[in-house]
């Protein structure tokens, strides 16, 4: 039995026109799990390799699948949902199976297409391996755990404690040259060292996937697959891409002993909560390779902050940038634009705030209530919702409105924040000599995206 994975083509990662090209992990990982149990798989990372449709569907004739397997976010639904139809076109007698975020959330609007057979819900490593096997030998797929098809529901799969019980994702089956981190020169994958946030921001869907309970690798896992990073495919950069790498500050410490004891040469990044950063523990991540830090700023408001369950204060923000300052970290600032609660006057405070922490580069996303969140629930019960076409839920578009501020009035309100960030003489000057044509590139990258 063969089975192809397939990220979509002509989709986009959110962060993509800021240089971010990320390998997808949880095909990746799912394509491991089905290689140990001895089955032939391949992987379509159309997305990544600008792929056409025509090149696409050239691709996936020469796998020849019996089990067509698609991944989906959100804004790329519409992506997946024409890459199903196609390959069902293509192979009509094929097992057509879509999973991801969107799909775990919206199963039921999905199932209404002919040509889905089955979704997959949650963490989907073990249960693609229970449902090939159950496929394969003809047996009764309403006992697999985590799918509905047709009318029937199965109970939720557990998730996944022991996380190193799962072999390393399957990178070989990746086009690998075409992974990016801000448009930089090096070849770059991304890891994971955890699952699950029990932060439980509003508005984060990662959380809603895959809980609140935090699950740990064991460092030597870890370290053991940065090892295997750079042995078997040359990586030089890697993103740590956890929800929240830096939230249990002694295993962060563990981490970075283990790299510098085994001489690990290789940069690297993560996403970082403001609170749990200090001069101590930036110092070690630096000696161990750690040149970016990616920190949710989100607003300048404390009550915005606090509606959100973020969790931190004003306070902790600025010092966290401060300390990542003179401990020369690049820093990456994701801000949140157009909350229920903003207001024109806070809109403005919050681009003046993050001009004042002075990060490397700062995201100003626009406000985008994911299905699966609280976020979402909160603003579909109080119809704030006005825009339904899920492709343009990508964080540039404006989905909901505020007590004061209209959809176009937010969209302004992005560009000039962007404007205001990117264009100062002081900014260019000093992040230049920091980071030469990279800058460059982004600000190219940021200006084309947000102002087509």
């Amino acid at each position: 039995m063969k089975i192809t994975f397939v990220n979509p083509p002509q989709t986009a990662s959110k962060y993509k026109f800021m240089g971010v090209i990320a390998p997808p992990l949880g095909l990746a990982y799912m394509a491991a799990v089905l290689e140990e149990n001895h089955f032939l798989v391949n992987i379509i990372d159309a997305s990544a390799s600008d792929m056409t449709w025509e090149e696409f569907e050239e691709s996936l004739k020469n796998s020849n699948p019996d089990i067509i397997a698609i991944t989906a976010l959100t804004p790329t639904i519409e992506k997946a949902l024409k890459t199903a139809k196609k390959s069902k076109n293509l192979f009509p007698d094929s097992i057509i199976v879509m999973g991801g975020y969107h799909p775990t959330f919206n199963f039921e609007e999905l199932l209404n297409y002919e040509f889905i057979d089955i979704v997959i819900r949650g963490e989907g490593e073990y249960t693609i391996l229970d449902l090939v096997q159950t496929i394969e030998n003809h047996g009764d797929l309403s006992k697999v755990k985590g799918i509905t098809f047709d009318d029937i529901v199965t109970p939720e799969r557990e998730l996944i404690m022991d996380l190193d019980s799962l072999p390393f994702p399957a990178r070989h089956l990746l086009p690998m040259d075409d992974y990016k981190l801000l448009n930089m020169d090096t070849k770059m994958s991304t890891m994971i060292t955890s699952r699950g946030c029990p932060m439980q921001c509003s508005f984060c869907s990662s959380a809603s996937l895959h809980g609140s309970k935090l699950r740990l690798r064991s460092v030597k896992d870890i370290v053991d697959e940065m090892e295997d990073l750079i042995e078997n495919f040359n990586i030089e950069t890697i993103a740590f891409m956890d929800d929240t790498f830096t939230i249990n500050k002694k295993r962060v410490i563990e981490i970075c002993d283990e790299i510098i004891k085994r001489n690990i040469k290789v940069l690297w990044g993560c996403t970082a909560r403001v609170d749990t950063l200090n001069a101590d523990v930036l110092k070690k991540m630096r000696e161990a390779g750690c040149i970016t830090l990616f920190m949710g700023v989100e607003s300048a408001e404390q009550q915005i902050l606090d509606d959100v369950n973020k969790k931190t204060t004003i306070e902790k923000i600025q010092e966290a940038f401060k300390v990542c300052r003179e401990e020369k970290i690049r820093t990456i600032a994701s801000v949140v634009l157009g909350m229920p609660g903003d207001t024109h006057e806070s809109i403005k405070k919050t681009v003046d705030f993050v001009k004042d922490l002075k990060p490397s580069y700062a995201i100003f996303s626009l406000a985008t209530p994911y299905p699966g969140t609280k976020f979402y629930q909160q603003v579909f019960e109080k119809n704030m919702i006005k825009v339904k076409d899920w492709s343009k839920y990508t964080l540039i578009s404006p989905i909901i409105d505020t007590i004061e501020c209209s959809l176009d009035d937010l969209r302004k309100y992005q560009t000039i924040a962007f404007c205001k960030f990117y264009l100062r003489p002081s900014y260019l000057l000093r992040q230049l000599i920091t980071d030469g044509p990279i800058l460059l590139k982004t600000i190219w990258g940021v200006f084309r995206h947000v102002l087509s």
